[in-house]
């Protein structure tokens, strides 16, 4: 989701920001903010492709500590069950994946605090973006990891209260899959509005950096 913050800087709804936009005029971005940009990229492609993996091979949601097939769910998903091949795959690079997140997370969230990239974005925002990127990194983030903690068998046999608080390890699990829904629909929402406002320009801008300007 560092992409989308960052990206998301000037891809505001104002009619300004829709119009076409040259490469020479789009924003340069330091080499942090970049490189952080690109390998949260990979990451989050990675969970989203582990995360279904590991939901087709039980796609049904409960609430509670336990759920297996034969016990009542909570949410039937319209998905086919693909009990072989991908769990254990699909388990690893999602662990894989969310601990680059979380690490590239922290790089990037101790620079822009310390360069002041934070405060320049965050008033450049429109008043639909605000709340909206204050929700994601205030609220969806630490769901996200607070749920993918309470899920690990091995976390929680020495922090059993990170389930608990949750209401069981398969509460966690639902939780886990409406804010990911949240999460990526934002996402799409995302990118859409930056590639009304000049996919091709903000896209070189985040690649080639600050004194790279081509027309």
């Amino acid at each position: 989701m560092i992409a989308a913050l960052d990206m998301a800087e000037t891809a505001d709804l104002s009619p300004r920001a829709i119009l076409p936009l040259r490469i020479s005029e789009a924003p340069q971005h330091p080499t942090t903010v970049r490189i952080t940009h690109w390998i949260n990229v990979l990451s989050f492609v990675g969970l989203v492709i582990s995360g279904i993996a590991i939901l087709l091979a039980h796609p049904r949601l409960y609430w509670g500590e336990t759920g297996s097939v034969g016990t009542p769910s909570l949410i039937d998903l319209p998905l086919p069950f693909v009990l072989t091949g991908q769990t254990g795959w699909g388990r690893s690079l999602h662990f894989v994946a969310a601990w680059v997140c979380v690490s590239n997370g922290s790089i990037y969230g101790i620079t822009g605090l310390r360069t002041g990239h934070f405060w320049k974005g965050f008033i450049d925002y429109n008043v639909l973006q605000r709340p909206a990127y204050l929700t994601v990194v205030f609220v969806l983030f630490p769901i996200m990891i607070g749920t993918g903690l309470a899920m690990s068998p091995a976390v929680v046999s020495v922090f059993p209260e990170l389930a608990t608080m949750l209401g069981g390890q398969q509460s966690a699990r639902t939780i886990h899959f409406f804010a990911a829904t949240v999460l990526v629909t934002f996402l799409a929402v995302h990118v859409a509005m930056v590639w009304r406002a000049g996919f091709v320009a903000r896209t070189w801008a985040m690649i080639a950096g600050p004194g790279k300007r081509h027309v």
